[in-house]
């Protein structure tokens, strides 16, 4: 006996719009999982300044564009702040509220203290610093170059030439540091290993330090850089972004040396760049976005890298620091970086 629905017309219709219901259900399911599945990972590339003519900005470009262009769902978006680090915090500000972006790239010691600013007002924004260090925001992952390590590294080549009788040098022991700014790094880190290097090499070499005040002023770095060279010193380390530019047309006018930081410098005035240490700021930041696409990058954490590594380097093999500075001193640079290895 058939019970009071059984193959009534108002059955059938209640079976087929509720088959009909469960078809609309899936079809959106699967929808929006392909839809998921093709969103791209939307990386920023926030650069404080300008790529064109910065080789660390330009290999930070590099970097990120690699891991992108090996992962099909990863698109890259370049955006520079330009000079003014009172402008940099506003600008990574918008990006983040503008919530385009699943990572934020970006380069400089001065870039944890703002995303951390910023990452209290937008929470879910994710940040990838090189050449930083922060630990504990969970928002944000930093990796720091051993900047002790790479200063020491300049400061012990400083050492053996204003001890040296090379035609630049004299009789003072006195070597310079002309910074853009003072920030932790420079004051806790570069200057102390840059020292520390100077005096494995010789005990007596004295060191001057510098503040340009900012990041560009290549006028204010050449009028430090003469004032330094008047009272003796002989081998100058800047590290004053487009300031080194005036630093070093001060040594080249006076026959004195200038020391290169983070990329191969020689060739920007032969005979005044007498050494040179890199960084391999693309190899890291390619490394760091690979393993933020793939979910693997540490967010919270702070990574230091350093020349046991391959990230810091001293380019000993350009020609023109083998025409520049003797086979000697060469040989005495040599030793210190292998045992800086051990």
């Amino acid at each position: 006996m058939k019970g009071p629905f059984s193959g009534s017309p108002n059955h059938s219709k209640i079976t087929m719009i509720s088959l009909s219901l469960v078809m609309i259900l899936i079809m959106t399911f699967v929808s929006c999982a392909k839809e998921q599945e093709s969103q791209p990972y939307r990386i920023a590339v926030f650069v404080p300044g300008i790529v064109s003519g910065s080789p660390i900005y330009e290999m930070l470009v590099a970097g990120a564009q690699q891991a992108a262009d090996e992962h099909e769902q990863a698109v890259v978006q370049v955006i520079e702040g330009g000079s003014n680090q009172g402008l940099w915090e506003e600008s990574i500000s918008t990006l983040a509220a503008s919530q385009e972006h699943d990572l934020i790239v970006t380069s400089n010691p001065a870039m944890p203290a703002i995303a951390a600013a910023v990452s209290a007002k937008f929470p879910e924004q994710r940040f990838a610093i090189m050449d930083g260090a922060l630990e504990g925001n969970e928002a944000i992952y930093t990796l720091r170059y051993d900047q002790q390590q790479q200063a020491m590294l300049a400061g012990h080549l400083a050492g053996l030439i204003t001890a040296s009788s090379m035609s630049g040098a004299n009789d003072q022991l006195k070597i310079g540091l002309i910074a853009g700014q003072e920030y932790p790094d420079m004051t806790d880190l570069i200057l102390p290993g840059f020292t520390a290097g100077a005096q494995t090499a010789h005990a007596s070499v004295t060191v001057e330090f510098r503040v340009v005040g900012n990041w560009y002023d290549a006028a204010k770095g050449s009028e430090l850089a003469r004032a330094m060279i008047a009272d003796g010193v002989d081998v100058i380390l800047p590290i004053a972004g487009g300031a080194n530019q005036g630093v070093l047309t001060a040594a080249a006018d006076a026959g004195t040396y200038v020391l290169w930081y983070d990329t191969n410098g020689y060739a920007l005035q032969k005979g005044t760049v007498a050494g040179s240490t890199a960084i391999r700021q693309d190899k890291a930041t390619y490394e760091t976005v690979v393993k933020a696409i793939e979910g693997t990058l540490p967010f919270g954490s702070a990574e230091t890298v350093g020349l046991e590594r391959g990230y810091i380097t001293f380019i000993e093999d350009d020609e023109l620091y083998l025409e520049l500075v003797p086979q000697e001193i060469r040989d005495q640079q040599h030793a210190f970086i292998e045992s800086m290895m051990q």
